[in-house]
């Protein structure tokens, strides 16, 4: 019997995040009114986010201040990320953000409709370009930051907007790319990880140099695709001996723990940093 501790553990990490991270965006609202949850933080989102580390640190170096509404905690968040990155790639997008959660639940509803059309809608040449967009979202971002001093990312962000929306905080922008964000959910998996997202794009980078990777045996592998089918990323696992690819977000559902048939052929293991990239 195939041990799928693996995958359980992952649905509990994801559920224990969104629900952390939307207490908190509530109680922040509750302490405006002079109450508040025991036990939860009584920071604001902006100084919990780790991509606010990265747009700030032009800020931090020129003047040795950081941009407004963020704080010292978004620095030590984002090493923290970076570091997890390094070891095992991504896996801050796979286990973590609520935002990449949602769309995640939300696309289950989507393959039970389409089936197999689910995730496969858009053109395969089309999406391999669209791709690319989240890179030029994420250069974009971070030279109007740091050129401007503000946090611009937050009236489009749709990250914030999912636990705010209620408050009168969220911009409309961000809240119409948030709706777009989880209606696409239903047809794509993970659209806005895929194609927008500049926080994932960068840490995508890290599959790259990651010390552990994904790897597929090709001796028992019995080339049923069924790895293929389980990537929410529409990796073709299958054909790569290392997954090194940049739209990796270390989730492990192509692994032999959850999806491939075959004990020992799609595992986690040191990866060799001088193999092909796929």
């Amino acid at each position: 019997m195939k041990n799928k501790s693996r995958i359980y553990i992952r649905r509990v990490v994801q559920i224990f995040f969104f629900l952390l991270i939307g207490g908190i965006a509530v109680n922040k609202v509750l302490i405006e009114t002079g109450q508040s949850i025991p036990f939860l933080s009584t920071a604001s989102l902006h100084t919990l986010c780790p991509y606010g580390g990265i747009v700030t640190l032009y800020e931090l170096f020129t003047t040795g201040a950081f941009i407004q509404k963020l704080h010292s905690s978004a620095i030590i968040l984002m090493g923290i990320v970076f570091f997890l990155t390094v070891l095992f790639g991504p896996v801050f997008c796979g286990w973590v953000c609520p935002l990449g959660s949602i769309q995640e639940w939300i696309g289950k509803i989507g393959r039970k409709l389409f089936g197999k059309k689910y995730n496969n809608i858009v053109p395969e040449k089309l999406d391999k370009v669209m791709r690319y967009f989240r890179y030029g979202f994420l250069i974009l971002i971070v030279y109007m930051t740091a050129k401007s001093g503000l946090l611009l990312f937050e009236k489009a962000d749709p990250y914030y907007a999912l636990f705010n929306f209620w408050t009168g905080e969220a911009a409309t922008a961000s809240i119409i790319i948030l709706v777009l964000t989880l209606a696409l959910s239903l047809f794509v998996e993970r659209p806005w990880c895929k194609y927008a997202c500049p926080y994932g794009a960068l840490l995508g980078l890290g599959n790259l140099i990651s010390i552990f990777k994904i790897k597929r045996n090709d001796i028992t592998c019995i080339n049923c695709k069924k790895c293929d089918v389980a990537c929410p990323m529409n990796i073709k696992v299958s054909t790569s001996k290392s997954i090194r690819d940049h739209q990796c977000i270390s989730c492990y559902e192509c692994t032999s723990e959850s999806s491939c048939p075959v004990i020992d052929t799609v595992n986690l293991q040191i990866g060799n940093l001088n193999s092909k990239i796929k």
